[in-house]
């Protein structure tokens, strides 16, 4: 099954069961400041763990950075 995370295809053998759990693999260090897109739709983090993923779905993860 794939998914397509910003812009790049990944291949897993089984879906992440929701969002947060594709973002805790992503991001583990990262618990804030970080922005989801599930097929171009803003998914608020309070919805991430009942909002179940697909194949072929596109994830756009954006991160906030410190620094100026």
């Amino acid at each position: 099954m794939e998914l397509t995370i910003n812009h790049t295809t990944k291949i897993f053998d089984v879906l992440p069961e929701n969002l947060e759990a594709l973002i805790a693999m992503e991001l583990p260090e990262k618990k804030k400041g970080i922005a989801v897109a599930l097929n171009n739709r803003i998914i608020p983090q309070s919805f991430w763990a009942e909002t179940f993923l697909n194949n072929k779905d596109s994830i756009l993860i954006i991160t906030a950075t410190q620094g100026g």
